[in-house]
């Protein structure tokens, strides 16, 4: 089976943003950094610099390079944390805001660096893809009102 991996491109951050993501989650680290060779003159990237960082979050491989200022990061990519509590669910969502993100809207959060994470609870999964369509809709109506989620409030506009 092949090596599937998510890769993030920083304009200059790749090195910053893998501590921090690794300092948010359990069983994560480093696992190497790379660093530009001279390219010469006229190379946009100076000799030595950080080009990639491998680190593992909660024991899966990511790779952020530093690509230069043409990449940027949208909605249109993100990073799901699903959460088994709403006490896991809070304290990833509390460290993502305490470092500069950006809540959205049911559940999403950019971080500092630009990136979208979806910071979700698993009981929030299971009452949206419910085989009951009306408390499907239920759950999924109370979620779209909310930015952080809150699993007991959710739990309760199905129940009512």
């Amino acid at each position: 089976m092949p090596a599937i991996t998510t890769f993030l491109t920083f304009n200059d951050q790749a090195e910053e943003a893998a501590r921090f993501y690794t300092s948010v989650f359990p069983n994560s680290e480093i696992t190497h950094v790379a660093r530009y060779p001279d390219l010469g003159p006229e190379a946009p990237f100076t000799p030595g610099g950080v080009m990639t960082v491998q680190f593992t979050l909660d024991g899966r491989p990511f790779t952020a390079l530093n690509g230069g200022p043409q990449f940027t990061f949208s909605q249109g990519i993100s990073i799901a944390v699903v959460c088994d509590t709403q006490e896991e669910l809070d304290r990833y969502w509390n460290k993502f805001v305490e470092a500069g993100g950006t809540p959205v809207a049911c559940g999403w959060i950019t971080d500092h660096f630009g990136v979208s994470w979806q910071i979700d609870s698993k009981r929030l999964i299971e009452l949206i893809s419910d085989e009951d369509t009306a408390k499907a809709g239920k759950a999924m109506q109370a979620m779209m009102g909310m930015v952080k989620i809150d699993t007991e409030a959710i739990e309760q506009a199905v129940r009512d």
